[in-house]
């Protein structure tokens, strides 16, 4: 038996059970949850930093959304935010690095 707990996408103990195993899960408090929530972000972070490749980009976006959604946030308020800001102060596309400031 291996020991996780950690946050999983809503699919996983499903696919175990698919796959012959077993696995025992909890629903944590909307706390717990947000709790669970950073820790994953630091984890797919960590897996993107590591790998560099679209599909962990991909989970460390869907962990922010996750973040929204805790503070009660939807998907669609958190890219507004991303495009507003975008708008006001741009975005790091150009990849300019601020040396000082006399």
């Amino acid at each position: 038996m291996k020991i996780y707990n950690k946050l999983v996408r809503d699919k996983i103990p499903e696919i175990i059970k698919r796959s012959g195993k077993e696995c025992d899960i909890k629903i944590v408090s909307k706390e717990e949850k947000y709790e669970f929530l950073e820790l994953k972000l630091q984890e797919e972070v960590s897996e993107f930093l590591q790998d560099k490749n679209l599909e962990e980009l991909a989970d460390v976006m869907e962990v922010l959304f996750g973040l929204a959604d805790s503070l009660s946030y939807s998907e669609e308020e958190l890219l507004k935010a991303r495009d507003k800001k975008n708008e006001e102060r741009g975005g790091f596309k150009n990849g300019i690095v601020l040396e000082s400031v006399k």
